[in-house]
């Protein structure tokens, strides 16, 4: 991160749909799929899908502000996933695939818990949202097999029927702030 950029800390179930997404952002300088939120330091991706270590997967994005808003990347993360499931994205199971923002900054938590509120006003979902807000903490970056997954193995199953959808949805609904 240097001057220009900033940074941006999501989880909403496999590392790999939402990096395949914020891949194609524009001002998206990088994405690097790993591990936040919980107590084991050097978290191994076993050891994260045991649930024992309490991290989430998450990616972290370096963003240019100038070129896509803090609040377009959350417009983004809200519509790419179920922020309703506890715990969960579809057949993903457990706390490592939960709902969260990491904010970097308390203007990232206010823009966070703004726009959770106004899409409770708005009855966005049938259920209640249940994505955590909290401080962003040590960032492990995820093995380097699981980095930049999509792109690599397109045809692999998990991608065709989980990861493509999610990219296909915000091509199509975000097509404003894809990249050239």
């Amino acid at each position: 991160m240097n001057g220009t950029t900033a940074l941006a800390t999501f989880a909403g179930g496999c590392f790999w749909c939402l990096e395949a997404v914020y891949r194609r952002v524009r001002g998206v300088q990088a994405v690097t799929s790993g591990y936040m939120g919980g107590q084991t330091e050097h978290p191994s991706y076993e050891a994260v899908c045991s649930g024992d270590t309490g991290h989430a997967e998450v990616v972290q994005i370096e963003f240019d502000p100038q070129q896509v808003s803090y609040r377009e990347l959350l417009e983004i993360f809200f519509a790419i996933h179920d922020p309703t499931q506890l715990n969960r994205q579809g057949n993903d199971v457990g706390t490592q695939y939960r709902s969260a923002v990491f904010w970097h900054d308390e203007a990232q938590r206010d823009e966070a818990l703004a726009m959770i509120e106004a899409l409770t006003r708005a009855g966005a979902y049938t259920a209640p949202i249940v994505t955590e807000v909290a401080p962003a903490s040590t960032f492990w970056p995820a093995e380097a097999y699981h980095q930049d997954y999509y792109a690599r193995h397109p045809h692999q199953p998990y991608c065709l029927f989980v990861v493509a959808p999610k990219v296909m949805k915000f091509e199509s609904r975000f097509a404003h702030l894809r990249k050239p």
